[in-house]
């Protein structure tokens, strides 16, 4: 089990400027619903926008502290200031 504030954590360490929501989806803490909002994501493929976020979380994925991830991803929209 790992806690919203830990994959929060992890997910800036990586991309410093994110706004990440996170919901348990199951209350045990090991299946989660993640949305991250970074301008790193501009002009970045879909794909590649969900490569970062796994790699931030792999020591998370590794320790099975995190066995399931629904994950979205987006760059911020204009006008949007996080």
């Amino acid at each position: 089990m790992v806690t919203p504030d830990a994959v929060e954590a992890a997910i800036c360490a990586v991309l410093p400027d994110a706004h990440v929501a996170i919901e348990d989806l199951t209350g045990s803490g090991d299946h989660l619903q993640v949305s991250v909002t970074s301008a790193a994501f501009a002009g970045v493929s879909r794909v590649r926008q969900h490569q970062l976020v796994y790699a931030a979380l792999k020591n998370e994925f590794a320790s099975a502290a995190i066995h399931a991830l629904a994950l979205t991803t987006a760059p911020p929209t204009q006008g949007n200031s996080m």
